[in-house]
């Protein structure tokens, strides 16, 4: 995790994370991301369907329909775990109609995460959830243009998580751009790290974000993630974009690792 105060993991803090999901009631923003959420409209019932969200406050994407890729920063270590439950199915967190919830039965961290870089994670479910799954990249070819954040995070710095799940679009912002925001963007892991965003702020994820995906269309229009949100300086600040994992980075490592699941 980024040191200065300012830059944050944007996770919900680990106590709050079983209130959120069901009482949406303000989160600490000690751990705060940069989330769709901030300057974003609600997405449409159905409209990404490969959207998870977690029970300790974090998002996630369906990896494959019994392994959900998140971040790092969102779980406590790998090995067996039963204390996750993985939400899908619906844009409304308090709807029943077409809900899906299936708990945890192991947590696999990136080996060697140390709070820097290596922003991934997969969580194994107890039985398949049975909606579409999102591909990850596995060439950087996808690493530009416009890209779409959605989640359930706080649609303002120190904001109360969201009931229904908000879009956005953010732009890339190359790693010499995104360096040179200085603060913790001078120690940006450029090969590991990927940021987009507004220099004029107003548009990005936030607290309650983690973990959920950045993703765009492919050549042939499917949805492909490219990133996962990761850290960022408050929310929707200028000169202070979201950095997100780069998933192409770690395509083979991911690959690895949900086959020993």
């Amino acid at each position: 995790m980024k040191k200065l105060i300012t830059a944050c993991k944007r996770a919900a803090a680990a106590g709050a994370a079983a209130l959120a999901i069901i009482s949406l009631q303000p989160l600490s923003s000690a751990h705060a991301a940069p989330a769709p959420v901030v300057g974003g409209t609600r997405a449409a019932q159905g409209e990404f369907p490969f959207m998870v969200r977690l029970s300790m406050g974090c998002g996630g994407a369906l990896y494959t329909q019994q392994i959900v890729l998140t971040a790092a920063h969102c779980v406590s270590g790998s090995g067996a775990n039963t204390s996750i439950t993985a939400t899908a199915g619906v844009v409304d967190l308090q709807s029943t109609s077409g809900r899906v919830q299936v708990k945890s039965t192991r947590v696999l961290q990136a080996p060697g995460y140390n709070g820097t870089g290596k922003d991934w994670a997969l969580i194994k479910l107890a039985q398949p959830i049975n909606l579409p799954t999102l591909n990850i990249a596995t060439t950087p070819q996808f690493d530009n243009g416009d890209f779409t954040v959605a989640g359930w995070g706080a649609a303002r710095q120190g904001g109360a998580q969201q009931r229904y799940m908000l879009k956005a679009t953010v732009p890339f912002i190359n790693d010499a751009t995104c360096s040179a925001y200085g603060r913790d963007y001078s120690s940006l892991v450029a090969d590991e790290e990927i940021c987009a965003g507004f220099a004029s702020g107003g548009v990005d994820t936030c607290q309650g974000d983690s973990g959920g995906p950045m993703f765009r269309k492919d050549d042939a229009g499917a949805f492909i993630q490219v990133g996962i949100v990761s850290w960022g300086i408050g929310c929707a600040q200028p000169n202070a974009p979201g950095v997100y994992t780069e998933v192409s980075h770690f395509a083979s490592d991911i690959a690895s690792a949900a086959s020993t699941l």
